[in-house]
């Protein structure tokens, strides 16, 4: 009955999304076939978070077959850890719980996109299919009786690799990577079409790297509850990879250190940046390194932006260099921005620049939390190839900072998470967790790509990320 209904009640198909059948026909693709299957895998050590610990993973992995206009197939891989904790967060509902609604919706996402046959780009279709998307998440919630609705941001969590398969057989259709079928040769519609009059003329090759940068800056994360010193540690994990900071930073050369921190706890939070400054400073001065970078990340924990503003004066108080080294702040306060219209980050801006990650769900969240003073943006491959695009267009056109954050993404996750960072000009750094938490999902990927994997100098290599389609497989 679900299937019968989405098929009657689709009406954004090309047709009435505007597309000529006719204009699209020499670059439009069909799906014929997306299947979907999982993997799980245990942490090395547990991840803490503003509320939340993390000790495992599960990867939705989705395979998919297009037909050309000539009548060719093609195929795609997309993967994307399913992240629960994070795009799901929830007091009254365990883990399980979450995991398992996530999982029922895949199920369902799958169903739409078979059953989905007008031909179109790969945006196109995402932009078609994305209203079907949300309505099974409430669907879904429904018939699971969900103490909680499923979030629109776990929504596009969960059909993010359907989304990235898409896009990588569109590419290897074409023999081309994918980041060079964003131009008015590929596309029939300019980017007027999908953000408004302002980009009239313009597509995404526009936004859009034909080949990708070199290298890319990589940020290590410092869990909350991550040992900083040998001395923190209580028992050794004893599997050859480092347990300390200063034994990642000798072990990557890392010169950019993301701190998760509390944001209800201004005491430790400034006891916690500042221990970790104490000892980045140390080690980095026996290497000879003299210019590192921190961002500062509070998981929406933070009341208010007060809040930050006092940590932020009292930390360039306790540390005026280990302030200037801070390069950006993520999400502060709460992803509901409509909520607390009044909580705007104007000030905090001027200090640093503010980026908006788990509030970022579409272009309207987007230029919402530009009104309210964010200065920049978190993207995110987690969030849809089509739709990161899209945004990541919006805030290039409005100078906004820009990084790439990962959720903790393993194997062809972190291939498409590096892509968009080496495509999208402007963006800072890549953050990069999965070799920290849970280094045996990356172990097949490693000798295929080591540039990726196998980080040198604190610099991810992304050279090699102009293979057709998105580049994993």
């Amino acid at each position: 009955m679900y299937r019968r209904e989405f098929l009657r009640s689709a009406t954004l198909a090309p047709a009435a999304f505007g597309i000529s059948r006719g204009a699209a026909a020499r670059v439009s693709v069909r799906i014929e076939e997306v299947r979907f299957s999982y993997e799980d895998f245990r942490y090395r050590t547990p991840y803490r978070f503003g509320a939340q610990t993390v000790d495992r993973v599960t990867l939705l992995n989705v395979d998919c077959m297009l037909r050309t206009g000539a009548g060719d197939i093609a195929r795609g891989f997309g993967s994307m850890t399913m992240g629960n904790a994070w795009s799901f967060p929830s007091k009254t509902m365990s883990y399980d719980t979450t995991l398992g609604a996530m999982k029922a919706l895949a199920a369902r996402i799958a169903q739409i996109t078979n059953g989905y046959r007008d031909p179109g780009h790969p945006v196109d279709i995402n932009c078609a299919l994305e209203p079907a998307y949300l309505d099974a998440a409430r669907a879904v919630s429904q018939e699971l009786r969900l103490a909680e609705p499923i979030p629109k941001l776990c929504t596009l969590v969960t059909a993010s690799p359907f989304d990235a398969a898409i896009h990588d057989a569109y590419g290897k259709a074409l023999g081309l990577s994918s980041y060079l079928t964003y131009g008015s040769d590929c596309m029939p519609y300019d980017l007027s079409h999908y953000l408004g009059a302002d980009y009239k003329g313009e597509y995404l090759s526009r936004y859009v790297l034909p080949q990708p940068a070199p290298r890319m800056a990589l940020y290590h994360s410092v869990g909350a509850s991550d040992p900083i010193v040998a001395s923190d540690i209580h028992t050794r994990i004893g599997d050859g990879l480092p347990e300390t900071l200063p034994e990642w930073i000798r072990y990557n050369g890392l010169r950019r250190i993301k701190i998760k921190l509390a944001g209800n706890d201004l005491a430790w939070d400034l006891a916690r940046v500042i221990d970790i400054d104490r000892a980045t400073t140390e080690t980095q001065r026996e290497r000879g390194v003299a210019e590192w970078f921190y961002s500062l990340d509070f998981n929406e924990q933070c009341p208010n932006v007060e809040y930050l503003l006092e940590f932020l004066r009292r930390l360039k108080e306790r540390t005026a260099s280990g302030f200037a080294r801070i390069q950006y702040v993520e999400q502060p306060t709460a992803r509901d921005l409509k909520a607390d219209r009044a909580n705007v980050m104007h000030a905090a801006a001027k200090l640093r620049p503010v980026v908006i990650d788990e509030s970022l769900t579409d272009i309207e969240s987007l230029m919402l939390a530009r009104e309210m003073g964010y200065s920049g943006a978190a993207l995110k491959a987690c969030k849809g190839q089509s739709q990161v695009l899209l945004m990541a267009a919006a805030a290039e056109k409005h100078k906004m900072f820009l990084c790439v954050q990962d959720l903790t993404c393993p194997g062809a996750s972190l291939i498409h998470s590096a892509g968009l960072a080496a495509h999208i000009p402007g963006v800072a750094a890549i953050e990069a967790n999965a070799r920290e938490y849970v280094p045996a999902a990356n172990k097949p990927w490693e000798d295929k790509f080591p540039g990726i994997f196998k980080v040198r100098d604190g610099m991810m290599d992304t050279s090699t990320l102009h293979r057709p389609g998105l580049g994993a497989v």
